[in-house]
């Protein structure tokens, strides 16, 4: 706390970036919390031979929020993995993944750092069918990587190594960065997985479609099963909820430490005042009561024992209110005996 009672920039700092952080985790929760919450209305539709009939006799012949479960099937052509015979899919993702170990000035630690330095997706239109071979239907999913939970498998993963000299060792650790090596990996949606379409249901002419729902709703493409991926949204949503009531209560805890110092504070002040206004008045009564010639002494004593003569000069107040015996006695930080402002020297008064 600052001499004039004002809350310090330390503090300002502390109760703005508390409160920042407040808010911005409120809106992450209120916004997974909306997300578990439709996902929880979404209508669950089994993939069967009545399908075309139940989107025939929705309202323009669409489900605004539908669940439905079936297996991978190519369109036409598949995708082959690179790495791994006979895997097939219809989504294949390569990453390129760079690991180094970089230097943090402020710890003086050897910290993990990766960057995805080359990334390609390659996709081919592909159906979700029945389990069931008896049952001839077929959705057509569209837009698959809008979706926010592409259920991909990792087929293939493999780390390179960095070769160094010693020189490359020198240079390294001169610069902050040691690099570790490269990390390979090959994720694909395979031919037959079971997958979980979270989206828009149509009817279009004699084909149904699943593509992205309207209106802000979430699209889910997930490998898990319906009451798995909503378990796991309202999970998220109450951990985001604890991380805002954390930062909630630190805010508040903040807010209150301020205040109460300020409290503190406007009572302290309210006290020195009511002291020196106690000793004008004890002052004032001893100069009404001494003798003429007694009342030029008693304004040049100190102000603490009223019997030494005032022989010091607070800095940087002003204040000649004191003795050199009593500024001794005074309790560390010294403070004046009229402000209370801390005393940063003192000059000493001589009388000629």
């Amino acid at each position: 706390m600052e001499s004039g009672g004002r809350p310090s920039l330390v503090q300002f700092i502390l109760l703005g970036s508390s409160s920042v952080v407040t808010a911005v985790l409120y809106t992450v929760y209120r916004q997974k919390a909306r997300d578990a919450q439709e996902l929880k209305g979404a209508k669950r539709i089994h993939l069967g031979e009545d399908l075309k009939s139940i989107l025939s006799e929705a309202p323009g012949k669409c489900v605004p929020y539908a669940v439905i479960e079936g297996a991978v099937r190519a369109v036409k052509e598949t995708l082959n993995s690179q790495f791994v015979e006979n895997c097939k899919g219809v989504i294949q993702r390569l990453t390129l993944q760079e690991h180094k170990m970089v230097w943090n000035r402020t710890t003086h630690l050897w910290n993990d750092y990766s960057k995805i330095i080359h990334q390609r997706t390659n996709t081919v239109p592909f159906d979700l069918v029945p389990h069931e071979d008896s049952v001839d239907v077929a959705v057509r999913v569209l837009k698959p990587l809008d979706s926010m939970d592409l259920g991909l498998d990792t087929v293939y993963e493999k780390f390179h190594p960095s070769v160094q000299s010693f020189t490359d060792v020198i240079g390294h650790y001169i610069s902050g960065e040691r690099p570790k090596g490269i990390q390979e990996t090959e994720e694909m949606l395979k031919i037959g997985a079971t997958l979980t379409g979270v989206g828009e249901l149509v009817l279009d002419n004699n084909s149904i479609r699943l593509q992205p729902p309207k209106q802000g709703l979430q699209y889910y493409l997930s490998s898990q099963d319906f009451d798995s991926l909503l378990q796991r949204q309202e999970s998220s949503a109450r951990l985001w909820k604890v991380l805002m009531l954390v930062f909630g209560f630190a805010t508040c805890a903040t807010l209150f430490f301020i205040l109460r110092k300020q409290y503190l504070q406007w009572q302290e002040r309210l006290r020195l005042r009511q002291m020196e206004k106690e000793f004008r008045e004890r002052e004032a009564q001893l100069l009404s009561r001494a003798a003429p010639e007694d009342r030029e002494s008693l304004k040049s004593t100190c102000v603490v024992c009223l019997s030494s003569p005032k022989a010091c000069a607070f800095l940087e107040c002003g204040h000649v209110c004191s003795c050199a015996e009593c500024y001794q006695s005074l309790p560390e930080p010294k403070k004046c005996p009229i402000c209370r402002q801390e005393i940063a020297r003192v000059v000493p008064l001589y009388n000629s």
